[in-house]
Formats: structure tokens, C-alpha cells, sequence
């Protein structure tokens, strides 16, 4: 069997690189704190559209003959945007990502992050931003059903064609004693306004009803949809969603949909960052991991079909920049309570107490 035998130089350089190894491991242990991030705005796009379903009457065909009503024979639906509102709300961003240093020499006594650990105070009770009330639809009214205020002649007719003459009469027919109603001519005149009012009132509901069967009837139904988006920069007429006519909500791909733009313009305003003292605020050069955003403002708008339809100003996280907060703050002779704003990560309080 052959033995290696070391050499003692050979030895002496494992030991050494062994040590190397064992110091640079120590170097990039990690810091005992608490890691947190810095939020990253995101927009948020309420849009509204109204839905609009047309249904033809039933004798729709004989409406030109008998009520001189030009009216549609085909059924349709079209949409339209109807109102467009914007939010924003935060998400952590990968490249703010800091410990909070905790150590005995600082007053640094808790850290509050939110469910994506997401800065929200430090020695403080931090607050959420309550989500926009959602959409709510009017309640419809109940649908006539013209069957329901058809006499017993109009129903036992032989044809549809004489079905829907009987119909036309019967509207005329309303229609001649409304107006009685109204002159005081009616041979049986309501004792008071009040009855007169419940007897116009039923009067309108059936030639409403009956003339369904000829006019036909149409739905509105608005619903609420929701587009994300997450700017960077500069953004120059990039589309945001498209509406087709005929289908709603479409892909932005879906060329059958008309496209709406959305413009981000950085409007180069940061806020400052001002601290309750002085003394306190003086810069340190220890760094213990507390950073705060500093957001940029922002100037949002949609357009479609080269028109201006919503315009919005809002805070961005990522259009400002980061500033780290003296240590002086959380020294042992202060207690600072911190408070950042939940979407921007600015500071919405900063109170500092000296410390007897």
C-alpha cells in the first residue's frame, strides 16, 4: 500500500487557508436584528362598465304596423366605461431589504411589519390603510311581465297577428283614459289627489308592460373590474387595458377592444425629512439599519382615443429615494417613536422624548 505523507510546508498551508476560511465565514454572519423591507407603490384601477342588453318584443314585427314604433328586431349587447377610479397599495421591494440592528446600546424596543414584512413603526403602533368601499350596483326593479295585464280576448286570440292588434288597442285604450284622468273628464273621478295619483300611476305600469311586446325591453348592468400596475420611471402612453364594444373587458392583446393608454410623468418633487430635534438629528456614523423612503410624486393619466378620461397625482415609493435615519435617534438618551406611512414607507410621525 502506498502511503502521502505530508509535508510540514504542506501542513502549515492547510492550516493557514483552513483559518482563512473559518475568519471570511465569520465576517458574513448574519447581523442579530430584525429584517424588514421598504415598500414599492402600487396603482390600483377601479373600472366601471356598463353593460346594456337589448331584447326585442315579442310582436316587434308588427310594432311599425300597429304602434308606428320603428323599432329593432335583433337582440344586442354593447358596453362602455362608465367611470374609472384609482387606489394604491404596497408591495415589499426586493431591493430594500435591511436589519434593524438590536443591541443593548440603542432604544430600539420593537419593530412593526405588516404581513409582507413591510416597515410600519418602530416603538409604535402602526396603522393599515383601509381598502376603497367596493362598487354596489342600484337594486334593479322588478321586470313587468306583459302576460300579467293581458285580457282574457287578448289571450285567447287565433293568431299572434291578431293577438298583438288587440294589444295595440289596449294601449290606446290606456292611453285615452289617463288623459280623461288628467282633464276631469273620466266618468268615474278619485275623491282626492292621493287616488288620483295610485290610479295615473297603474294606468302608466300597463302601457308600459303591454308595450314591451312591440318596443321591447333593455338591462343595464354596471359591474366593477380591476386593472394592477406597477410603474417604473417614466411611462409613455403603454396600454393599460382595452373595452371591446361587444365583449367587455378584453386581453390588452385583443385587438378587438379599444386600447387605453396610461402616462406616468415623475414630477421631481420629494418631500424632506425633518426630525422633532436637533440634537438628536445629528448624523452618526454608525449605521444600525433604520431607512425610511422618501417618495417621489407622480402624475398619472389615461386616454383613449386621443382623449383625456381620468387624471390622478399620487406618492410613489420608487420614484424618491431612501434615507437612512441617525442612530443619534435611538441612542440612550431618547425614546423615538416612528411611524411610516403603510403604501409609501414615509414618515407620517416622528416623536423623540429624551430619556432621564
Amino acid at each position: 500500500m502506498n502511503k502521502k505523507i505530508l509535508s510540514a510546508t504542506t501542513f502549515l498551508s492547510l492550516l493557514l487557508a483552513l483559518f482563512v476560511s473559518q475568519s471570511a465565514f465569520a465576517q458574513q454572519a448574519p447581523i442579530e436584528g430584525t429584517s424588514y423591507y421598504l415598500p414599492k407603490t402600487a396603482l390600483r384601477f377601479s373600472i366601471l362598465i356598463e353593460k346594456t342588453t337589448f331584447t326585442p318584443g315579442e310582436y316587434a314585427r308588427y310594432a311599425e304596423r300597429y304602434m308606428k314604433l320603428p323599432v329593432r328586431e335583433e337582440a344586442e349587447t354593447s358596453y362602455r366605461v362608465v367611470g374609472i377610479n384609482m387606489s394604491t397599495y404596497a408591495l415589499p421591494d426586493s431591493n430594500k431589504h435591511f436589519t434593524a440592528i438590536i443591541d443593548h446600546k440603542h432604544t430600539l424596543i420593537s419593530l412593526e411589519r405588516d404581513q409582507n414584512g413591510i416597515l410600519k413603526a418602530i416603538n409604535a403602533k402602526g396603522y393599515s390603510i383601509p381598502e376603497p368601499a367596493k362598487f354596489t350596483p342600484a337594486p334593479k326593479a322588478q321586470p313587468l311581465n306583459p302576460h300579467d295585464f293581458m285580457t282574457e280576448d287578448i289571450l285567447s286570440a287565433a293568431s299572434s297577428a291578431k293577438m298583438a292588434e288587440l294589444i295595440a288597442r289596449e294601449i290606446y285604450d290606456i292611453r285615452d283614459s289617463r288623459n280623461q284622468l288628467s282633464r276631469g273628464e273620466a266618468d268615474f273621478m278619485p275623491k282626492d289627489g292621493e287616488q288620483l295619483r295610485l290610479m295615473l300611476g297603474n294606468l302608466s305600469t300597463q302601457e308600459q308592460a303591454l308595450l314591451q311586446v312591440f318596443a321591447g325591453t333593455t338591462e343595464v348592468d354596471t359591474t366593477e373590474h380591476f386593472v394592477d400596475i406597477i410603474p417604473n420611471g417614466e411611462v409613455d402612453g403603454e396600454i393599460l387595458f382595452r373595452v371591446s364594444k361587444h365583449l367587455g373587458l378584453v386581453s390588452k392583446d385583443d385587438v378587438s377592444g379599444t386600447p387605453y393608454y396610461i402616462y406616468v410623468r415623475d414630477m421631481q418633487v420629494i418631500p424632506t425629512l425633518k426630525y422633532d430635534i436637533e440634537e438628536a438629528a445629528k448624523r452618526s456614523k454608525e449605521d444600525i439599519g433604520i431607512n425610511v423612503n422618501l417618495p417621489g410624486k407622480i402624475q398619472i393619466t389615461l386616454s383613449s382615443m386621443k382623449k383625456n378620461v381620468a387624471a390622478f397625482e399620487t406618492l410613489a415609493a420608487q420614484y424618491g429615494r431612501v434615507e437612512n435615519l441617525s442612530a443619534n435617534l435611538f441612542n440612550k438618551k431618547y425614546m423615538t417613536r416612528l411611524t411610516l406611512n403603510p403604501v409609501t414607507g414615509n414618515v407620517d410621525q416622528l416623536i423623540t422624548e429624551p430619556l432621564e
